[in-house]
């Protein structure tokens, strides 16, 4: 099917393909991966001795997140979770960098947000889930101003933080994908964010694991858990309106695909795994605003009908309004609540003694 071009998402694309061997492209990259790691290391060591404050909130912060770039499955992740603690009756928040949005402030995001005011993702958490989301690029500030204002919050769910060490969590959840390591170089000359294995965080004086890996493939990984992601069978546009993936299956009407997510591919795969034709794929840069849409729209077919995923939605709705939103489920398997339960418990305290912004340093 044909694919419409995009230079930036083009290039993102073959620089991922390097990174699943160590080859020619990877292996030049190789010496500013040795300068990321040195800058990486330090700037956990500032952390560790103390040198930068680590604040500690009167909640539980369970901190979601990859050690690998984009497209691990972050989100869906905290949207299982945040249902299941508030299924157990907990009062959940989440906080997030709200990455590509056009403010800096830190904001509560609202049932009629904008992208481009709170972040795509921070928008999608507060629609799907209902509960109190706050964006600054500070997690702990966000995570303040969320306590602030909801003050029985039991449990924090920090959207993206496993290399944001300026808010404590107790628990840490890191997903991975079928690509996993990829060939287990640091940046640009891998996907890697930092080495793994590492140390897994652990509390002062205890010596107790409390990092989670959830992992979407089915590759052996020691002491992780599994995922399955699937399409929602209904899909809905700006409007409400649904309609459903056997129906598209069957119909005549062209259907173009579009997204601006770190792994695009995985969702046109996705689509064409339920039966859909696509007549047009278009992949743009994650977190893409969509200011330059009607440019690529114009080598659209007419009468195409327009799929896009829940995180481009709210962007896309503002320029197509029927275009339909494929939402995303995520089944993780039981042993992984049950052991997200039972590490909880550990930590879940109702009036937490050191919540008086005091500094840990015991990190990564």
């Amino acid at each position: 099917m044909p694919t419409a071009p995009h230079t930036s998402a083009g290039l993102s694309s073959r620089l991922r393909q390097s990174w699943h061997t160590r080859g020619p492209i990877s292996t030049l990259l190789w010496p500013l991966s040795v300068l990321y790691g040195a800058f990486a290391a330090a700037h956990r060591q500032l952390y560790r001795v103390g040198l930068v404050r680590v604040l500690r909130v009167r909640a539980t912060v369970i901190v979601v997140g990859n050690i690998t770039v984009g497209g691990g499955g972050k989100t869906p992740t905290v949207i299982e979770i945040a249902s299941h603690l508030q299924r157990r009756g907990l009062k959940v928040g989440v906080v997030s960098r709200g990455y590509g949005r056009h403010s800096t402030e830190c904001v509560e995001v609202g049932a009629t947000d904008t992208a481009q005011r709170s972040g795509d993702e921070p928008v999608l958490l507060q629609r799907a889930l209902g509960i109190p989301v706050f964006v600054h690029a500070n997690r702990a500030l966000a995570a303040q101003a969320l306590l602030t204002q909801h003050p029985h919050t039991r449990v924090i769910v920090c959207d993206d933080g496993l290399q944001h060490y300026g808010l404590y969590r107790d628990l840490e959840v890191c997903v991975m994908d079928a690509d996993g390591l990829g060939n287990g170089r640091l940046l640009p000359a891998g996907p890697l964010r930092q080495h793994w294995p590492r140390s897994l965080v652990r509390r002062a004086g205890q010596d107790e694991e409390r990092t989670l890996v959830l992992h979407s493939a089915g590759a052996a990984w020691p002491g992780r858990f599994s995922a399955h992601r699937t399409l929602l069978p209904q899909l809905v546009d700006a409007t409400g309106t649904t309609r459903s993936l056997a129906a598209l299956a069957t119909g005549t009407q062209p259907i173009v695909a579009v997204a601006a997510i770190a792994k695009p591919d995985a969702f046109f795969a996705m689509l064409r795994l339920h039966g859909l034709t696509l007549a047009h794929t278009l992949a743009l840069p994650d977190h893409d605003d969509y200011a330059h849409f009607a440019e690529h729209a114009a080598a659209f077919p007419s009468d195409a009908l327009l799929v896009c995923t829940q995180k481009d939605a709210p962007k896309l709705w503002l320029q197509r309004p029927l275009a339909l939103a494929a939402g995303l489920e995520q089944r993780s398997e039981a042993a992984f609540f049950a052991a997200l339960d039972r590490l909880l418990a550990q930590r879940l305290h109702p009036h937490r003694a050191a919540c008086k912004a005091a500094g840990s340093h015991h990190l990564l």
